[in-house]
């Protein structure tokens, strides 16, 4: 039989349409309807789906080629079948017949594996972090059968047990601590804060425990099963889970990886210590030494820091950048700074810890650089230098998903793995490694699974790092902006001149805006001051609005609050600005 030609159809308007995925090959059975290609219009993904069932003859294009209406892109045989297909030409991903209908919700499975395997899922899920369970409740909210795949007892992944929110809640108590003793200045004197050691765990631990009892609660009523157990891929279609009861082989239609990350370790530390302390450590708040050493000023090791410090511990903080939250510009973490070092025993910048030895009463530390602490024996050390993928912990290779050095996998705009019907979401799918973005994804995965056409279109993810002052930025810094050559308009307003900043006797603030110099849109935000993780939002929606200094200046903000310093920010740039005077700009 004739061979059957498959051009790019109407597309509209749209010339030099990207492809962004091909997903079949020569020698490869498709069903009609199946998708053969995906293209990327503006924000929106296209699949191109085959007009018949038969076998892939050739493929025409390849990603990043450009196509428009009419253009060849896949010979199909339509009288061929598997007995006579031509043999697949080499390819570095291994074969897969899995094939999702572009214009259906149903997952077509690749296989009877059902026969192979204690349990079939049409989509399984990998970890039960804010990615994965929010990828499991959305795809059995669309009527999936899901099967979710944890190691721990408990959901909610490192951020809900050990991370974000047992974090936040010591560092409100912290926060508690540290007014209470700063409102002397206002003539409202406490006495001296006794903590209760046990009770304070023990309301961390009530926190955290209603939150992951919640989402037990939730997947149970979405008829999610909870498969508790170390998983890993044993085939494209099959993941392994060792529990308690032995090997449970689970087959898939989909799968989602969402499997996090782990602490980075470095050479020279004596892990083996008790004394010796990782961000889960530090949570578990067994003891408040007299003193600790946090190796690494960025967001983990600075937030930890506020609470011992507030606790009672004497806190030195070592950083290897010339800046503490590296990833954060100078100016905004400059007020922070300041604070810490009425706070601190010392910030030691462009310093590292070349070793720690040790002894009995404590830990000796040796230093390298330019600021080199002068006392080297501290109680208790915190190691927060950052966290790595878990992408190589998982069996991927004997799914043929590809996995870089560091550990991540790469994906696509819909969040799929060289293998199309395997996604991964959240820290193990590339930076930054956030909570948020890994719900955006795991949402964004489960929808593509479950055949929605979705893609990343997010402009910007904001950043915050919850120490007292908190610092909160998005879009482009000003550093990224200056390297990347890009025109910008900066308007800084400075919480100094807020009535509300005043009021509450924390003045340092500061919020900056950056503008396209031609455009005049919102392109970049900082802040730094009391609350600025609850500021950020709003100019993370004026990003992706496309708002510029006039939609927010012309915006009411209710007064006095500490959003203002937002709408100031916006006037500055506009030159409408009464609450502070500007100089006229020179012509």
């Amino acid at each position: 039989m004739t061979k059957i030609k498959v051009h790019v159809p109407d597309v509209g308007d749209f010339k030099n349409i990207p492809v962004i995925e091909v997903l079949v090959k020569p020698g490869d059975q498709v069903q009609e309807e199946d998708s053969l290609i995906t293209l990327e219009t503006d924000k929106a993904t296209m699949d191109v789906p085959s007009p018949m069932s038969g076998t892939v003859e050739e493929v025409h294009v390849q990603v990043n080629d450009k196509v428009s209406e009419g253009q060849l892109i896949v010979s199909i045989n339509p009288g061929a079948n598997e007995q006579d297909a031509p043999s697949a030409t080499t390819s570095d991903q291994p074969p897969t017949t899995h094939k999702t209908s572009t214009n259906s919700s149903t997952i077509t499975p690749t296989a009877d594996l059902t026969t192979q395997s204690d349990l079939h899922a049409e989509i399984v899920v990998l970890g039960s972090g804010p990615g994965g369970y929010t990828a499991a409740f959305r795809a059995a909210d669309l009527g999936k059968k899901v099967i979710l795949i944890e190691q721990h007892k408990t959901l909610g992944g490192v951020c809900l047990n050990v991370g974000c929110i047992p974090s936040k809640a010591l560092l409100h108590a912290a926060k508690v601590i540290s007014e209470s003793k700063e409102i002397g200045e206002f003539g409202i004197s406490f006495g001296k804060p006794k903590v209760d050691l046990d009770k304070l765990r023990g309301w961390k631990n009530g926190v955290v425990s209603k939150l992951t009892k919640g989402l037990t609660g939730l997947s149970k009523q979405r008829k999610v099963e909870i498969v508790e157990g170390r998983g890993q891929f044993s085939g494209p279609n099959m993941i392994e889970v060792q529990t308690t009861n032995g090997l449970k082989r689970i087959s898939f239609d989909a799968a989602i990886i969402a499997v996090g990350s782990h602490v980075t370790k470095i050479p020279g530390i004596p892990y083996d210590d008790p004394r010796v302390m990782d961000s889960t450590d530090a949570l578990t708040l067994q003891s408040i030494p007299k003193s600790m050493l946090v190796i690494g000023g960025g967001i983990i090791g600075l937030e930890m820091a506020t609470v011992y410090q507030a606790l009672g511990t004497k806190i030195t903080v070592v950083e290897l950048a010339d800046s503490l939250i590296p990833g954060a510009d100078k100016d905004i973490v400059r007020p922070l700074h300041k604070r810490l070092l009425t706070q601190y025993e010392g910030i030691h910048l462009k310093t590292k810890v070349t070793a720690l030895t040790a002894e009995k009463n404590g830990l000796k530390a040796q230093f390298e650089g330019d600021n080199v602490p002068t006392t080297s024996s501290y109680e208790k050390v915190l190691v927060a230098v950052g966290r790595k993928p878990n992408g190589k912990a998982i069996g991927a290779q004997l799914a043929g998903i590809r996995v870089d050095d560091s550990g991540f996998i790469p994906v696509n705009k819909q969040m799929k793995t060289n293998i199309p019907h395997i996604y991964a979401i959240g820290d193990v799918a590339g930076n930054p490694m956030l909570a948020h973005k890994a719900t955006y994804e795991g949402k964004l995965a489960a929808e593509v699974a479950a055949g929605f056409k979705r893609s990343f279109d997010a402009k910007t993810i904001p950043s915050v790092a919850y120490t007292d002052p908190e610092i909160a930025w998005m879009g482009l810094t000003e550093t990224q902006a200056k390297s990347e050559g890009i025109e910008f308009e900066k308007a800084t307003f400075p919480w100094a001149a807020s009535g509300r900043s005043l009021a509450t006797g924390r003045d340092e603030g500061i919020t900056k805006l950056l503008f396209d110099k031609n455009t005049k849109r919102l392109i970049g935000a900082a802040i730094v001051g009391s609350n600025a993780g609850e500021l950020i939002g709003e100019t993370v929606l004026a990003l992706e609005m496309g708002a510029d200094a006039e939609d927010i200046g012309l915006t009411i903000h209710p007064h006095p609050t500490l959003s203002e310093s937002i709408f100031f920010a916006a006037e500055i740039a506009e030159g409408s600005i009464t609450d502070l005077y500007m100089p006229k700009k020179k012509s």
